[in-house]
């Protein structure tokens, strides 16, 4: 029997898609409000990794990224003068999740899969064009003001999860706190058609590159391939993404005869940031709105996933099944700590380990990664780590 309680979500990125099909399944009245015209055409986050699989195949959506991805078993650590270091195959998981591999799929693939699949509900609807500008709250409720191309609305709901980014105005109307930093440099993303494995003879797919100031992390997606490397900030945006400039640095990191037919490029400063609260009240975060981290090992949008799974999970037990409103309490226990102890930490790591400057300690680093792909038990640990299997154990296990 449906009910009438009503959860309105902030933003149709991944984790608000995500949270609105896992309420949508359940009986659940939904309103999306996002404030573009459309699903957006994003490409900055496109690693699945296999803890994600595992729950979105629950939903029913991982064959449909597959049959739209790559498929990539193994990730490398390389060095930008010495080429390779040691690679790692996640087919070694194979006991530990459904989905031993990344699967390389960008993030608006994921949302616009579950636009079209909420289509069959109901009770559930996508209002576009729709910016969240207020939120109040009572006990009873939540109060939403948003702006349209045609004027002002307002929904009433019972609970909302903000998943509008990382200038949540959710966040910022319920006066949670952002702290974190932001790296001094910005960090620019470059793709090409150009098949990169075809004249860097052993290019892996998922490759970090290692080096003090020209490190990369290059992503072999389904139709392109992507470059991700720092920038110093005194040098301007437009001069960061000028054709000749950003040659010049394709080239340095993989060597081609040719020019490089760059498809798409865009420059961003990075943030390292988690929200003081994930629940206040009715209103509760998720995503980017909660937590903000480098691209590095491609941990954001998959933590944000793993949110809203979490968030939406513990509504329905509230709406449908009568639970207690402290659950929610329990989402923020589950869900903050690993932002900190897991993404947060592990991407700070991740940027450390390939912008090492210290010659001998760079040569430390890759000793170590040599070693620990030469030995099964290490180098399963480090894939569980990387993988995010670790945090969801982690995650799952607190009370």
């Amino acid at each position: 029997m449906a009910n009438d309680k009503q959860v309105v979500i902030a933003g149709a990125g991944p984790a608000g898609c995500v949270a609105a099909l896992v309420l949508s399944r359940a009986g659940v009245s939904v309103q999306v409000l996002e404030s573009e015209p459309d699903v957006v055409l994003d490409m900055r986050a496109s690693t699945f990794h296999p803890p994600t699989l595992d729950m979105l195949d629950e939903l029913e959506v991982t064959d449909k990224l597959i049959a739209q991805g790559l498929i990539t078993p193994k990730f490398q650590f390389r060095d930008l003068d010495d080429g390779l270091v040691a690679e790692f195959d996640l087919a070694q998981l194979a006991d530990f999740t459904d989905h031993p591999y990344r699967l390389q799929c960008e993030q608006f693939k994921l949302t616009r899969v579950i636009t079209d699949m909420l289509v069959d509900y109901p009770r559930t609807t996508i209002n576009f064009n729709a910016k969240v500008t207020g939120v109040t709250q009572n006990g009873s409720g939540v109060a939403v003001a948003y702006e349209t191309p045609d004027g002002p609305g307002r929904v009433d709901c019972d609970y909302l999860i903000g998943c509008d980014g990382s200038r949540s105005v959710v966040r910022k109307s319920q006066d949670i706190g952002f702290p974190g930093f932001t790296y001094p440099e910005h960090f620019v993303t470059a793709s090409v058609h150009e098949d990169i494995s075809q004249f860097v003879p052993g290019m892996g797919d998922v490759s970090y590159i290692s080096h003090p100031t020209e490190w990369c992390a290059l992503i072999h997606a389904p139709e392109v391939w992507r470059f991700l490397f720092p920038v110093q900030a005194d040098i301007s945006h437009e001069d960061s993404l000028a054709e000749e400039y950003l040659q010049q640095r394709l080239n340095r990191i993989a060597g081609y005869a040719g020019e490089y037919s760059i498809e798409h490029r865009t420059i961003y400063s990075v943030n390292q940031r988690v929200a003081e609260n994930y629940r206040r009240g009715r209103v509760l975060l998720a995503g980017d709105s909660a937590h903000v981290n480098n691209p590095l090992g491609g941990m954001g949008m998959n933590g944000g996933i793993h949110d809203a799974i979490n968030v939406a999970e513990k509504l329905v037990s509230i709406v449908n099944e009568g639970a207690d409103d402290d659950l929610l309490d329990k989402y923020d226990r589950q869900r903050r700590p690993i932002a900190i102890e897991y993404v947060q930490a592990q991407s700070i790591r991740n940027k450390q380990m390939i912008e090492v400057a210290d010659p001998a300690v760079r040569r430390q680093r890759q000793d170590e990664l040599r070693a620990t792909a030469d030995d099964l038990k290490k180098s399963v640990d480090l894939l569980l780590q990387t993988s995010m299997i670790n945090a969801v154990r982690k995650s799952t296990s607190l009370e």
